[in-house]
């Protein structure tokens, strides 16, 4: 007797279902779409909870800016650590680019 594949589970790229496949035939033997977000039961619930994506959007505003105006000063200090590194030992080869690992 011939021993039948073992079913498959796979996600769908597209909805998130979970499906259960058989190999032998292809056909779908189990799909569970994904679940959704609950929806608020209380008006006042979605509306605090709106009030609170706004500071949750200020505050990753803020620290993106404060980031921002730093940037200069970490690159600066990138390319001093790298420039003394190559002082150092000016016969090493040059580091390896992103594009040099293909």
């Amino acid at each position: 007797m011939a021993k039948t594949p073992a079913p498959i589970d796979v996600t769908c790229p597209c909805c998130e279902a979970a499906l259960r496949v058989d190999p032998a035939t292809g056909a779908v033997l189990h799909h569970k779409a994904k679940e959704k977000p609950k929806t608020f039961e209380d008006f006042s619930a979605a509306v605090q909870h709106q009030k609170g994506e706004a500071t949750r959007r200020e505050d990753a505003f803020q620290k993106s800016l404060a980031d921002h105006k730093v940037h200069k000063d970490v690159l600066a200090k990138k390319f001093d650590d790298l420039f003394q590194k190559a002082k150092e030992d000016p016969d090493a080869p040059p580091p390896k680019r992103a594009f040099d690992f293909d």
